[in-house]
């Protein structure tokens, strides 16, 4: 089915104390094209043992001598859809989108927000509460991963997928401003609180030791008050991944994170095709899919956890008590 979206924007003058609106520009978006599919090629998982051994291979870290996965995890319910934001999905002027959506959830929600000066937390606020966004959840945990790969029983007569991204090495591609931000906090991802620092005036940015031994030790500090601020950072597109604050119980279970590109006109997974060493897809067969998500359930992987509340336990007991289709 078509997608048609049409923006008109107004200048109003007046004349003899009446208001005239003029027409100053118009915009019609018409896509007759099914949602991209991913180029990235798959390893599909033979069964139950398999899937465990991709989801957590190349975790071993020697120099920790402890198991700690360089992976972000993504679940899907059907392997050949890409990994488009819910700003895209949107569609339409995205970049013009953007700021009229943020701007007016910052409006509406302001009440319910304590911390209202971070832009990083209002993304972040806006994301978890339903606001299309440039943003793209993933989670540290395959088996939350794996729950959203599996979640959807009309799903089950397609392939599922796990995304694995390994955002130690795709923060290498990082402006030097954010990557040396990284390093002195010793960290291999961000913190809204990380991000935030930013955004403070250079006056205010001179009291931190961290950022001004960025700034000494990478030639000045940039002000990101905005995302376009963010997106002029470099002039090559970059994935960014960042830890959200515990807003509430939901992002703690589910281990929660989320990426961010400095384009939002740019699918992740287009980015992504051009770092592909750094990014793999565990195909989960549709054969398979039952024996997953009950092992799952027996492992409390459920939505009655990963979604706490009414809401959360009514959606497992009706999936739970569901009859798998072709069962």
């Amino acid at each position: 089915m078509p997608c048609i979206d049409i923006l008109i924007l107004y200048t109003f003058t007046s004349v003899n104390e009446i208001t005239i609106a003029k027409v100053q520009y118009s915009y019609i978006y018409v896509s007759n094209e099914e949602p991209p599919m991913t180029e990235i090629e798959g390893q599909k998982a033979e069964s139950w043992t398999h899937l465990m051994e991709l989801l957590y291979a190349d975790s071993w870290v020697p120099g920790l001598n402890r198991y700690r996965s360089p992976f972000a995890f993504r679940g899907v319910a059907d392997a050949s859809w890409s990994l488009e934001t819910s700003l895209i999905r949107l569609g339409g002027p995205i970049d013009l989108l953007e700021r009229h959506l943020l701007r007016n959830f910052r409006k509406y929600a302001y009440s319910h927000v304590k911390e209202r000066d971070s832009l990083w937390f209002w993304l972040t606020f806006a994301q978890h509460h339903g606001l299309p966004t440039r943003l793209l959840d993933w989670t540290y945990s395959p088996y939350v991963a794996l729950h959203f790969a599996t979640d959807n029983l009309r799903h089950y007569d397609r392939d599922g997928v796990v995304w694995m991204t390994d955002f130690v090495e795709l923060h290498k591609f990082l402006p030097s401003i954010l990557s040396g931000a990284l390093d002195l906090e010793g960290s291999n991802v961000f913190t809204t609180e990380m991000l935030t620092r930013f955004e403070k005036p250079e006056i205010e940015m001179s009291l931190s030791v961290l950022v001004a031994s960025v700034k000494k030790k990478f030639g000045g500090t940039k002000t990101i008050r905005t995302l376009q601020d963010f997106d002029r950072l470099h002039e090559n597109d970059f994935l960014l991944f960042f830890e959200p604050p515990s807003i509430d119980d939901r992002v703690v279970n589910q281990f929660a994170l989320f990426s961010v590109l400095s384009n939002p006109k740019l699918i992740v997974d287009q980015w992504l095709a051009s770092h592909k060493e750094h990014v793999r897809r565990i195909i989960i067969p549709k054969e398979l899919k039952p024996e997953v998500r009950d092992k799952l359930d027996q492992a409390n992987i459920t939505e009655r956890v990963l979604f706490p509340g009414l809401d959360g336990l009514s959606r497992w007991l009706r999936r739970h008590y569901s009859t798998y289709p072709n069962a």
